[in-house]
């Protein structure tokens, strides 16, 4: 059913696309403006990339490949006989740093230092909540972004947040786009976040010509790619 639902409003939206582009990030938004999330933890070098230690099965379309970049790079790498397709990046946010987040928590009931219960379904519950609102807040911090970069040239789009396990850890998947009034896909960003009592870790990735890293040079491929990465954060080896 939920399937049949977003096929029918990508089917209006695509009256408005060109004949090749594809766009599955339906639903308009009009978010309250808010401060971008605290800055994520920076990898430590003598770690490496974190995608060695929590990358579970590794789902792909035929001929594509998928693993961890090489170096220390939170980046997962996408590609099809010898050529990078695409990247997905993760972020990890320590939640002593995070103070939004913190905040988040609190208003649903979850003071810091509370006990980490994933059993519990009032805790499941509260932590969703805690996760919609921090999406709330980053479709908002975007959207002031792009209005002053694009102005009236290019309209924002959010998806509307689902609930989705990433790893053994509750989390939301969400999505926005910016579509251009002339026709066509300026960007198109899919993120999934979660929480495991100590840290929030946002799994993104996108068609976006301004980003440097986690994105897809074409739009057909991540559109190809997209529920093999839902398959693949599903998998993932957290907490």
């Amino acid at each position: 059913m939920l399937r049949l639902y977003h096929l029918l409003l990508g089917s209006i939206l695509l009256v408005s696309i060109p004949v090749g582009a594809k766009f599955f990030l339906p639903q308009f938004s009009a978010p309250k403006v808010v401060k971008s999330p605290a800055v994520a933890k920076l990898p430590n070098p003598n770690e490496g990339n974190i995608w060695q230690k929590i990358l579970g099965n590794t789902a792909a379309p035929t001929n594509w490949q998928v693993a961890s970049c090489k170096g220390n790079a939170p980046l997962l790498c996408v590609s099809s006989k010898g050529e990078l397709l695409g990247t997905v990046e993760i972020n990890v946010y320590p939640l002593a740093n995070n103070e939004d987040f913190q905040k988040e928590l609190v208003a649903v009931g979850i003071p810091p230092g509370s006990q980490v219960d994933y059993q519990n379904s009032k805790y499941q519950t509260q932590i969703l909540s805690a996760l919609k609102a921090w999406v709330a807040d980053h479709y908002a911090a975007f959207a002031k972004e792009r209005q002053g970069e694009y102005g009236k040239e290019i309209t924002f789009l959010t998806y509307p947040p689902q609930p989705v396990p990433v790893g053994k850890l509750q989390g939301i998947r969400y999505g926005f786009a910016g579509l251009k009034q002339k026709g066509g896909v300026q960007e198109q960003h899919i993120g999934h976040v979660a929480f495991d009592g100590n840290k929030l870790y946002v799994i993104t990735t996108a068609f976006d010509p301004g980003s440097q890293t986690g994105k897809f040079d074409k739009l057909e491929n991540l559109a190809i790619f997209q529920p093999y990465l839902y398959a693949i954060a599903a998998d993932l080896r957290l907490p």
